[in-house]
């Protein structure tokens, strides 16, 4: 025997007959009642395409032999419209009423119905309606759509706050917006005045939950100017004891630095929005010379493009102003000449200017800010490994000598902690170095410190914690021929000045060299690098507190570059 396809369209043929027969009552054999409105339809159509009625019909309930069911708090314009979605798998979605559809159609069980007015709604999704739609979701039961909203309101924060919906929200509803990590703001600032302005709008029945809420900002986060001018002079939070004691807790987070490590909680840990932007420079990607600037966003923990910048490889880059300025390197488009050239980009237009070049050619140098002062140390000119240190004045545009270091640093790791600047390791021109000294500005003089426990060559450095961190780096021949000479390092070690000792702490998941480096919030950042034989894309994060790392969103491409953090970078990326 063999089945043959007469008819394919006879499925749908039968449907539209049996909607003729709806529209005309005939053969039908029950009549659903909602309010004032009588729906005739048939069972065997209902059945099949709601699991509601299936279930109504086909056990032995008292509705599976009534001619009339009547359905409690049910709307009949929409109960209709869902009753000949049954017939032709089709309806109609409108602003003014998809929100009661949704609910006749979560009572019905009618699943593809349930999506698509979910999916409307996404798109619906407003600064003023976001909440709104998200407490409806929650109640239907709708989980993607209370995500969406939920991210949506995250996203857009700024301007929920200042409308309706966002005034009217009870205290729990608030406390569950303010607990978020994801909250898309410059800063905690913006988050306690969205508070006090809720509180402001009822504050007669809203003061009762003010020192609970207030727990949900993040005061060790503000500044003791900011929480003396807004909380301790405002009549919603006096004489409140809860107050006082996160007033006394943030207080004592800004005046014991030496303490933070043991006065970590919730409220230390930065939200997401408010860490910066991370900035990922030019350099090499994949054995050719990058142009590209790419920015890692935490909270949407994504890389994007941001702009391009010349072709230069082994620079230095800080953040002075809200600007970036990259200085030095090799020429990736003139027989790797070594600069001295000096390139700013402005953030506000994302314009490149030109600033007063080095003293000296560098390649392989470090830089740091230091007392607002821009430093350039170390480094290689093309001919020789340099000790030479200089420095560059915003205020006079002018770059100037200062005290050399002790001995010649190239692939230097750079960093300032408590006021002084570090040079990391790097090599001279005989080999790797474990050798670390600072720079006090006060005196003009370079003193060494304990050395690290390993030779680092193209070490990456960075501050966390009050400590310096050195991650990777290598150890081996400065001329590589053979490739299986390269001892490329995943190690990494911490330094604590008060004690002048190095630690072993949590190696990174993967060797590397010439790894960028920056903290993004209360996080280490380790980003690209090369592991001896090709650049990697990895980029992981590591916490002090847990000492541990965990991967983010990997670059595009490998990748051997700088790294920079930029805070309060405008949405032109």
């Amino acid at each position: 025997m063999s089945c043959v396809s007469i008819s394919p369209k006879h499925a749908e043929n039968s449907l539209q007959i049996m909607e003729s027969y709806l529209h005309k009552q005939q053969l039908t054999d029950v009549t659903l009642i909602a309010g004032n409105k009588r729906v005739p339809a048939h069972r065997l159509v209902l059945s099949a395409g709601s699991e509601y009625f299936a279930a109504m019909f086909t056990n032995p309930l008292r509705e599976s032999v009534q001619n009339e069911i009547e359905l409690m708090d049910v709307d009949g314009d929409a109960l209709w419209a869902l009753v000949l979605y049954c017939y032709t798998g089709c309806i109609e979605l409108q602003e003014d009423s998809v929100e009661t559809l949704l609910v006749t159609a979560c009572l019905l069980q009618l699943n593809p119905v349930i999506k698509a007015c979910c999916q409307f709604l996404v798109k619906q999704l407003h600064p003023s309606n976001c909440l709104g739609i998200r407490m409806f979701a929650d109640t239907q039961g709708c989980s993607e759509l209370v995500e969406h909203a939920h991210a949506y309101t995250t996203k857009h924060f700024m301007e929920v706050t200042k409308n309706q919906e966002f005034l009217l929200l009870s205290a729990d509803e608030v406390a569950k917006l303010l607990e978020s990590e994801d909250l898309n703001v410059p800063s905690e600032e913006t988050i306690f005045h969205a508070l006090v302005t809720w509180l402001e709008h009822d504050p007669e029945n809203r003061s009762k939950d003010a020192s609970k809420l207030l727990g949900l900002v993040k005061l060790p986060l503000l500044s003791p100017a900011f929480i003396a001018d807004n909380i301790e002079s405002n009549e919603m939070f006096k004489d409140q004891r809860m107050v006082q004691e996160l007033v006394m807790e943030a207080l004592k987070y800004h005046l014991l630095p030496e303490r933070r490590p043991l006065l970590q909680t919730g409220r230390t840990k930065p939200r997401k929005a408010t860490v910066g932007t991370l900035l990922a420079l030019g350099g090499i990607y994949v054995n050719k010379g990058a142009t590209s600037i790419d920015a890692f966003s935490l909270r949407d923990n994504a890389w994007r493009s941001l702009a391009a910048m010349s072709d230069r490889l082994e620079f230095g880059a800080v953040v002075v102003d809200k600007k970036l300025i990259i200085a030095g390197g090799m020429d990736g488009t003139n027989d790797f000449k070594t600069l001295n050239t000096v390139e700013c980009l402005d953030f506000s237009t994302l314009t490149w200017s030109t600033l007063p070049p080095m003293n000296v050619h560098r390649q392989g140098l470090g830089m740091a800010v230091l007392g607002g002062l821009l430093y350039a140390v170390g480094g290689h000119d093309g001919r020789c490994f340099l000790n030479a240190v200089e420095r560059w004045d915003p205020g006079t545009s002018q770059w100037s000598s200062i005290c050399p270091m002790s001995v010649q640093r190239s692939g230097i790791g750079v960093a300032v902690l408590n006021d002084k600047l570090y040079a990391v390791g790097g090599a001279d021109s005989s080999s790797c170095l474990s050798t670390v000294e600072c720079y006090d500005p006060h005196t003009n003089k370079w003193t060494l410190c304990a050395p690290m426990s390993k030779r680092r060559y193209g070490v990456g450095v960075g501050v966390a914690n009050g400590c310096l961190y050195a991650l990777g780096g290598r150890d081996g021949p400065l001329t590589i021929i053979n490739p299986n000479e390269i001892s490329t390092l995943d190690c990494v070690e911490r330094y604590d000045p008060k004690t002048d000792t190095w630690t072993m702490v949590a190696p990174m998941s993967v060797p590397r060299s010439q790894v960028g480096v920056c903290v993004l919030g209360d996080r280490l950042m380790a980003v690209g690098g090369c592991n001896g034989l090709q650049f990697v894309k990895l980029v992981e994060a590591y916490d002090p507190h847990l000492n541990e790392w965990e991967p983010v969103a990997p670059l595009k491409a490998g990748f051997v570059g700088r790294c920079v953090v930029v805070k309060n970078l405008t949405n032109n990326m």
